[in-house]
């Protein structure tokens, strides 16, 4: 069922989802959380479509801030809300309102949302493109206690990262974190299996590729040693490779969808570790409503720590900032032997008095 009203108000919006529930003969609310998605007309549906999607894990009240630019001085001025609300088989498993600010209200869009939360329930706020750089002191984000983004659909993504470790407050969270869980999940439990000591790592990925920052950042952080960034064709995150004494940990992911492991003294095993959508993004990050410290800890170990090495092309290592041209030799049968020094042959050569 859809319902739009035209120049409304917050007090009839909720009268008309009361109305709408009864008209279909359901008038109990089993909504575990309401969901703020702040966007724009061009991105509404796909992100509508996703937050509908992942409604069926979590059912929610969903609540689409939809920011209308006003082009004259003369509607910039004129404050008008127009809604759209949707409950049964148009609102997935949940209640939907779809706001759309004109003119003033563009700038107290918490003042529309406020009224329509779900009283004693979590709020979570999503931009999907388009997030202010600092989360928890927007208006809107203010609301919420987890507040969502995703700085893979900024223009620069890795200042981005850097932008958003400066503004961090608890409850934080990015779609490009949620997309490395897999990752770290099968490699942890790689190192379970294998009690070795990892002395490097190497990301390999896309370029501007904020997953592989934070994966990266994310292992520099856990373990201590040096990750280098290499670049690779894609699609995406493509393998991690974990030096240890005894061999290499990799995990190489060619085609997006299937991976493969390999371990010192084991079978090469293949596992599935496909490109996830939004949905199942965004469906993941609502099963948890506390703030993220592995998260945390990662964001702010920051990028420039790992361009101290700088990004190679995939399957050549890096060279270290300040390693020197010529490495010594291995081992000191192959030393050269020293050079002798000058002021000695200087005084074989002068006469005795």
């Amino acid at each position: 069922m859809k319902i739009d009203l035209t120049e409304t108000t917050s007090s009839k919006i909720n009268a008309a989802l009361v109305q709408a529930r009864r008209d279909i003969g359901t008038p109990a609310i089993g909504m575990v959380l309401t969901l703020v998605i702040v966007t724009d007309e061009e991105n509404a549906y796909d992100a509508l479509k996703s937050a509908n999607d992942a409604s069926h894990e979590h059912p929610s009240r969903i609540v689409v801030v939809v920011k209308r630019v006003s082009r004259s001085p003369r509607s910039r001025r004129d404050a008008r809300l127009d809604a759209e609300v949707r409950v049964g088989a148009d609102a997935g498993s949940g209640e939907t309102v779809v706001l759309r600010l004109h003119g003033e209200l563009v700038d107290h869009a918490q003042s529309v949302v406020l009224p329509l939360l779900l009283p004693d329930a979590p709020v979570v706020v999503w931009w999907p493109e388009g997030a202010p750089a600092d989360l928890a002191g927007d208006p809107l984000g203010a609301l919420g206690q987890r507040r969502i983004t995703d700085t893979y659909s900024s223009e620069h993504p890795i200042e981005a990262l850097g932008g958003r470790a400066e503004a961090y407050a608890p409850g934080d969270t990015d779609l490009s974190w949620t997309r490395i869980t897999p990752w770290r999940s099968m490699l942890a439990a790689a190192l379970d299996q294998q009690c070795l000591s990892v002395i490097s790592a190497t990301v390999e990925g896309e370029d501007e590729n904020p997953s592989c920052e934070l994966l990266a950042m994310w292992l520099a952080d856990r373990l201590g040693v040096p990750v280098h960034r290499a670049l690779s064709g894609g699609p995406g995150l493509t393998a991690v490779r974990l030096e240890t004494k005894d061999g290499s940990i990799v995990l190489d992911r060619a085609d997006g969808a299937l991976a493969t492991l390999c371990m010192p003294g084991q079978p090469d095993r293949a596992v599935a570790l496909k490109r996830r959508d939004t949905a199942e993004l965004l469906a993941e990050e609502l099963r948890r409503l506390d703030p993220d410290s592995t998260y945390e800890a990662s964001l702010k170990f920051g990028v420039a720590r790992l361009e101290a090495t700088p990004p190679a092309p995939a399957g050549k290592a890096a060279p270290a900032k300040d390693a020197p041209a010529k490495e010594a030799p291995a081992s000191a049968g192959d030393a050269a032997p020293a050079p002798k020094p000058a002021a000695k042959p200087a005084a074989k050569k002068a006469p005795a008095k």
